[in-house]
């Protein structure tokens, strides 16, 4: 099965900490898709980092799988986009209509819980389980 990552997961490894630890393990022990969509929101948030996470993220858009939107993960994403960002809604659209992703892995609330309601597993390495219900 595969897991889609939304840029919030992406970043996790620019962050020093044990949050970029766990993600760093955990991706690297699954299989991680992202989006055109994703990269850039890595890329835009290392643009105000220090060249060292610059470098990170760079890496990360490199080794990471990418997959590319497709009409289908356009109707999910219509549907939650009164509920959701509109990036968020893409985010979720993709993972919904991908038939091999089955996770989501993301640190934003939102995202989470609609990702649960649509029957994807969430994980968010270094946080705890369900942390989006409290």
């Amino acid at each position: 099965m595969l897991t889609y990552a939304d840029g919030s997961a992406l970043g996790r490894a620019l962050a020093p900490g044990p949050e970029a630890a766990s993600w760093l393990r955990w991706s690297s022990e699954h299989e991680v898709v992202t989006s055109p969509l994703g990269l850039t929101e890595l890329r835009r948030l290392a643009q105000g980092m220090d060249p060292v996470a610059r470098e990170k993220a760079r890496r990360i858009a490199d080794e990471v799988t990418v997959v590319r939107f497709f009409d289908q993960s356009l109707k999910s994403a219509a549907m939650a986009s009164s509920v959701l960002t509109p990036f968020g809604a893409i985010h979720l659209g993709i993972a919904v209509a991908h038939p091999d992703v089955g996770r989501v892995a993301t640190y934003d609330p939102l995202l989470a819980k609609v990702a649960v309601i649509y029957g994807l597993e969430v994980v968010s390495p270094g946080w705890p389980d369900r942390w989006w219900e409290s």
